[in-house]
């Protein structure tokens, strides 16, 4: 589907890696991207977000390119997006709708589909306006896959019946996985979940832990289901090893609700291995948009061990960093070359398996 990506600029520091991070988006949802338009401003307009003259030059460049949906890379109150799909005549699609339809594409479970559906439902809910007549005969492509493309038509009443529907079974599913939960806790079994922001190789570093073959990919939430194995590893015993969803900076709040019932495998977990995309510029402020998801589901307290992952292309080698405490701090691992995991597998030895005695870490060093 031909796109128009428009990128706003408020000034933000990290702007230029805001706006490569939203056409990885708009890629991996399937636009393709006919033309960027760039607008600066110190806030938004109230009607149109970008103002009048950027609204004339972006109608201008829809019709010039024959894009068929318009792709914001910020968020948009249900008035704007109102006003700009009347100047426009094609969908407008901002960052919210964006990342609800790539994680509609995305789910495969049961679960993963339920998660997805109750998002995009309540973020609908807020748009159930006579704004979508002019789109009642287009169906498909970005925006509306999932619930959105026979949900347009209903009431907020039917939309809230089938809300409270997916709430109970999503509590049915929480249920569930409490019940596996006090079976790994009366076996005295180690929890550990990988978490990290998208794209930082999780699922690649838990194929090779787990020697599983969840799904990996170069994109953007390649992964949504949570992925549990567990995995002998010599000193700690049976280890369940989770993949969870990855992190993005501003996750939607209806998101981080909606998949309240996949993180609970992140919240009760015993160890965290956060994963970072070493070669990343981004990388510390991935790392924080990652811990402010963890705030945000009450998973900030529980011990983590940065796992600095894709040494290969960011040139590092192998190694264990402590911190002043002597505590294992950082893991330098190559998922994809599988160098680094004896040193992460000792790491997870010595947070939840006996003390081996020797200390021995050939990899070991202290933080520069």
């Amino acid at each position: 589907m031909k796109a128009l990506v428009i990128s706003v600029d408020l000034g933000e520091p990290d702007y230029a890696a805001h706006a490569e991070e939203f056409l990885m988006l708009a890629s991996g949802a399937g636009a393709d991207i006919v033309e960027v338009l760039t607008a600066r401003r110190s806030r938004p307009d109230a009607a149109g977000f970008i103002g009048s003259g950027k609204v004339e030059e972006a109608a201008a460049l829809v019709k010039a390119t024959g894009a068929e949906v318009v792709l914001f890379d910020q968020a948009l109150t249900p008035a704007q997006q109102r006003n700009l799909e009347r100047q426009f005549e094609v969908r407008v699609v901002d960052r919210v709708a964006l990342i609800l339809d790539i994680f509609a594409l995305r789910a495969k479970s049961h679960e993963g589909k339920l998660q997805v559906e109750l998002a995009q439902l309540q973020h609908l809910s807020t748009r159930l306006t006579r704004m979508w007549t002019h789109l009642e005969r287009q169906r498909g492509g970005i925006g509306v896959r999932g619930p959105g493309e026979s949900q347009l038509e209903t009431d907020r009443r039917l939309i809230g019946v089938r809300v409270r529907a997916l709430k109970e079974r999503l509590e049915r599913v929480q249920r569930q996985r409490l019940t596996q939960r006090r079976a790994r806790v009366r076996g005295k079994t180690l929890s550990v979940s990988l978490v990290g922001y998208t794209n930082a190789g999780k699922s690649t570093l838990f194929n090779a832990l787990t020697r599983a073959d969840a799904y990996a990919a170069n994109q953007l939430f390649a992964t949504l289901d949570t992925t549990t194995r567990r995995v002998w590893i010599e000193g700690a015993g049976q280890v369940v090893v989770s993949d969870t969803v990855g992190f993005i900076r501003s996750l939607p709040p209806m998101l981080i609700a909606a998949f309240r019932a996949t993180l609970e495998e992140t919240v009760h977990a015993d160890l965290l291995l956060h994963v970072i995309d070493a070669a990343s510029p981004q990388r510390d402020e991935q790392a924080a948009a990652v811990n402010q998801v963890l705030r945000d589901i009450d998973a900030h307290e529980i011990p983590q061990i940065l796992v600095y992952n894709k040494i290969d292309t960011a040139g590092y080698e192998p190694r264990v960093e402590r911190n002043e405490h002597g505590t294992i701090a950082r893991v330098f691992v190559s998922a994809l070359q599988r160098s680094g995991l004896d040193g992460l597998r000792r790491s997870i030895v010595e947070f939840g398996g006996e003390p081996t005695g020797n200390n021995a870490f050939d990899e070991t060093v202290q933080p520069e």
